[in-house]
C-alpha cells in the first residue's frame, strides 16, 4: 500500500484549523471577549491567545477596548475587521452591467450600473467595462486594489463554474466558450468566481430574500428571458453538465418539440417572456392594439388583473404552462417552495392564476410564492458566494 501523508496532526494545520474556527465565531457574533471565545470554541485560553495574536498581526481582527464588567476585571473586547477588505458582485445582462460592493460582513458600500446600449458587447469589451468600473468604485470608496478580495460574476448562460467558462450568451456579441474567469483574473488580483445568473438569484433569495428558511426550492424567472435556479440541500444544484435549471428548453405539450440548441433561445422563451405576451396581445387585438396606446407586458398583466377578457385569455394560457412546469418540478424534486420572479413571473395575477391551476394537487404539493421584489437577488447571491469563499481567501491552506 502506497503511503499517503496525513496532515491533520501537523502544528501548522492545527493552527490553521483553529484560526478558521475562531474567525468564523468572530464573524458570527460581531464582537466578544477572549473568554467568550474559550467558551464557544472549547479551545484553551493559551490557544485562543495565540490565535488572536496571529489574527491581529494579519489585520483580521481589531481590539475594541474594555467591555462591561460582571464583577471582576473588565474583558478586552475584539471583533472581526470587516473594513480590512471588500467584495464585489457583478451581474451581466443584455442591457447593462450591475455592480454591488460590500465590506467583508456583506454590508453594502456602493452600487452602480453601466448601460450597454449602443456599446460593444464582446467578451473583451465587457471585461474592459468591468475593470474600469472596479477601479472607479474602489477609488470612490478609498479602497486599494489589494483590498478587493473576491469578485463573483453572474452571466445569463450555462457556466462551467469549476473552470469559469461561459458556454454561450445569445444576446451578446461573440459569447461562445468564453474563458471569462481567466480573462478577468489577468486584470484583477483577487479570487474570481463565474456563475449562472439564475443560480445566483436562487442563492440571493436564500441569503436575504423570500427563501431564507428553505433548503430545497426552485427560483423561476420569467421576464425578458426564462430560466431557473435549483437549490437542493442548502446548495446550488448545477447538474453533471452545469445545465440544471435551463427550463427554457423544456418540451411540454402544445409547445414546439424542436430539439434544444444551446446557441439559440429555448422554445418557452418565445411564449412565456414579455415579448411573447406582447406578441399574443397584438395577435388578439389586431389593428386596435397597434392603434391604441403603447402597451407592454406589465400593462397587459395589469389589464388581466382588472378583468379585461382579452388580457385574461393571454395570461391564463401562460399560467397553464407555468403550472405544468411547477407540477413537473414538484414531482421530480419535491421542493418545499417554488419562487416566481421577473416582471412576468412575480406579477400577482399570474401567480394567482397559477395557484388556481394547481388546486386539487394531492401529492408533491409545493408552495408557490413571489420572489422578494427589489432585492437584487443575483447581486446578493454573488455576495453570499463571496462570503462563503472568504475564509479560504483570508486564511489560505498552509503548504505541506
Amino acid at each position: 500500500m502506497k503511503k499517503k501523508p496525513i496532515s491533520i496532526g501537523r502544528p501548522s494545520v492545527l493552527r490553521h484549523t483553529n484560526a478558521h474556527n475562531i474567525l468564523k465565531l468572530l464573524r458570527e457574533c460581531g464582537s466578544c471577549s477572549r473568554a467568550d471565545l474559550v467558551r464557544a470554541s472549547s479551545l484553551s485560553a493559551p490557544t485562543i491567545t495565540n490565535v488572536i495574536k496571529d489574527l491581529l498581526s494579519e489585520g483580521l481582527v481589531e481590539p475594541l477596548g474594555e467591555g462591561e464588567s460582571s464583577g471582576g476585571r473588565p474583558p478586552d473586547m475584539i471583533r472581526f475587521n470587516a473594513e480590512r477588505g471588500c467584495l464585489l458582485a457583478i451581474e451581466i445582462s443584455a442591457e447593462s452591467i450591475s455592480f454591488l460592493l460590500t465590506d467583508l460582513n456583506g454590508s453594502e458600500l456602493d452600487a452602480e450600473k453601466v448601460t450597454l446600449v449602443k456599446r460593444k458587447t464582446t467578451p473583451d469589451a465587457i471585461c474592459s467595462y468591468v475593470v474600469d468600473e472596479v477601479k472607479a468604485l474602489l477609488k470612490k470608496q478609498k479602497k486599494t486594489r489589494e483590498q478587493l478580495l473576491a469578485i463573483v460574476v453572474g452571466v445569463p448562460a450555462i457556466t462551467n463554474v469549476e473552470d469559469g467558462n461561459v458556454l454561450a450568451i445569445s444576446t451578446l456579441e461573440g459569447w461562445r466558450s468564453v474563458p471569462l474567469r481567466s480573462m478577468l483574473s489577468k486584470m484583477v488580483n483577487c479570487l474570481v468566481i463565474v456563475e449562472n445568473d439564475m443560480n445566483l438569484a436562487a442563492q440571493g433569495e436564500q441569503y436575504c430574500g423570500a427563501a431564507q428558511s428553505e433548503k430545497d426550492f426552485v427560483f423561476i424567472n420569467i421576464g425578458t428571458n426564462v430560466g431557473a435556479g435549483v437549490f437542493l440541500a442548502g446548495r446550488i444544484h448545477h447538474g453533471s453538465q452545469w445545465s440544471a435549471g435551463e427550463i427554457a428548453y423544456l418540451r411540454l405539450p402544445s409547445i414546439s418539440r424542436r430539439q434544444p440548441t444551446i446557441h439559440e433561445f429555448g422554445e418557452l422563451e418565445t411564449v412565456l417572456t414579455s415579448s411573447g405576451i406582447l406578441k399574443s396581445w397584438h395577435e388578439e387585438c389586431g389593428k386596435a392594439a397597434r392603434a391604441g396606446r403603447e402597451m407592454d407586458a406589465v400593462g397587459i398583466l395589469n389589464l388581466a388583473q382588472a378583468g379585461d377578457p382579452r388580457a385574461e385569455k393571454i395570461v391564463r394560457h401562460r399560467a397553464e404552462i407555468v403550472a405544468d412546469i411547477v407540477v413537473n418540478l414538484s414531482l421530480i424534486l419535491n421542493p418545499g417552495l417554488i419562487l416566481l420572479g421577473g416582471e412576468v413571473g412575480s406579477h400577482p395575477v399570474l401567480i394567482d392564476f397559477v395557484r388556481k391551476q394547481l388546486e386539487g394537487d394531492e401529492f408533491a404539493v409545493t408552495k408557490v410564492s413571489s420572489s422578494a421584489p427589489g432585492n437584487r437577488a443575483v447581486l446578493w447571491g454573488g455576495i453570499s458566494l463571496a462570503l462563503e469563499a472568504l475564509p479560504g481567501v483570508l486564511l489560505p491552506q498552509p503548504s505541506l
